[in-house]
């Protein structure tokens, strides 16, 4: 059982599998800060000094100015901003990962080849016959 284990793990889609997901990981993280440190500040400050991190609604009552502060004292949020972020992250991630495939896909087409063509059609009766062949199986013609 060992074994067999051992040969599953090792196969190349198990390894390939397993790269990606760590670099889809460290991807994830960059998104994130990108979303955090560098987009939401600038939108925050036009739309007026929002800091979206700290945009919740408090169930629990009473006013606290940051999420930090309403956690620290226990209250029940709904965290708005960070899942206004969470949503920003997936949609940079979901576009880069939509113009990634798009790329390998014409790639992929570029390398193809046209496909030979095996067949040519008889002139005298129109039947389908090897490129090769000089004289026409259906009808005898002579093809030169």
């Amino acid at each position: 059982m060992i074994k067999e284990f051992k040969e599953f793990a090792m196969r190349g889609n198990v390894v390939d599998l397993a790269i990606g997901v760590i670099i889809g990981t460290a991807f994830g993280k960059i998104i994130t800060s990108l979303v955090n440190d560098i987009l939401m500040p600038p939108i925050g400050l036009l739309l007026g000094n929002v800091d979206f991190s700290n945009l919740f609604i408090n169930l629990s009552g009473g006013k606290y100015a940051t999420l930090a502060q309403a956690h620290e004292a226990g209250s029940v949020t709904i965290n708005i901003g960070v899942f206004l972020n969470a949503i920003i992250d997936f949609l940079i991630v979901a576009l880069v990962i939509f113009l990634l495939i798009r790329q390998l896909n014409k790639l992929e087409k570029k390398d193809e080849k046209p496909a030979e063509v095996t067949t040519k059609t008889c002139p005298y009766c129109l039947t389908e016959i090897p490129v090769k062949a000089t004289r026409c199986p259906a009808c005898t013609s002579d093809l030169k």
